[in-house]
């Protein structure tokens, strides 16, 4: 069964009773369920996607060279009909663009540990306008190392120390998440 806005908003209102201060900024999810499909990577301004923060062995969290951006991400990308929920949707998108297998990852739980709202160019090639991205991202574990890449949309891979994060928030609930 795909992925509803109930299920989305079941899951917005669980993390902000864990972070009440990301209230303000993600409003404007909440507020656009009732009108919109946000699980349709066409529904503008923005939509629904997953990531995945996959911590190995080592405490070092994996990141992938984006084809598409040129830069390098969290795993991650845009929900499937076939997704049941969101947790499910990054665990997919994980396995796909790593080909690390389901089996030797294991989710730190069935809430997002961060949800970002973050801006995507234009891109002609797919015609698609600027619009921005609910990105709901989920913590992983593994003992695995990088498998087969999905060469259309992922060129390189490489483990990163949590410091080389640029975002604060996410950083800050990740070390917190290792402890």
């Amino acid at each position: 069964m795909p992925i509803t806005a109930d299920h989305i908003r079941t899951t917005v209102t669980g993390y902000l009773d864990q972070y009440p201060e990301n209230k303000r900024e993600l409003a404007v999810i909440l507020g656009l369920l009732d009108d919109d499909d946000l699980t349709s990577r066409t529904t503008l301004p923005g939509h629904v996607t997953v990531g995945a923060i996959l911590i190995g062995a080592d405490q070092r969290v994996l990141h992938i060279h984006h084809n598409a951006t040129g830069k390098w991400l969290l795993p991650g990308g845009h929900l499937e009909p076939s997704d049941g929920t969101l947790l499910q949707a990054a665990s997919r998108e994980l396995t796909e663009e790593t080909g690390i297998p389901t089996h030797v990852v294991t989710p730190h739980g069935e809430s997002p540990l961060h949800i970002d709202i973050h801006p995507i160019d234009a891109n002609p090639a797919k015609d698609e306008p600027a619009h921005q991205h609910f990105d709901f991202r989920f913590l992983f574990r593994t003992t695995a190392d990088i498998g087969d890449l999905q060469a259309e949309e992922v060129s390189d891979a490489a483990w990163r120390h949590l410091d080389e994060l640029t975002d604060p928030q996410l950083r800050s609930r990740i070390a917190a998440a290792l402890r």
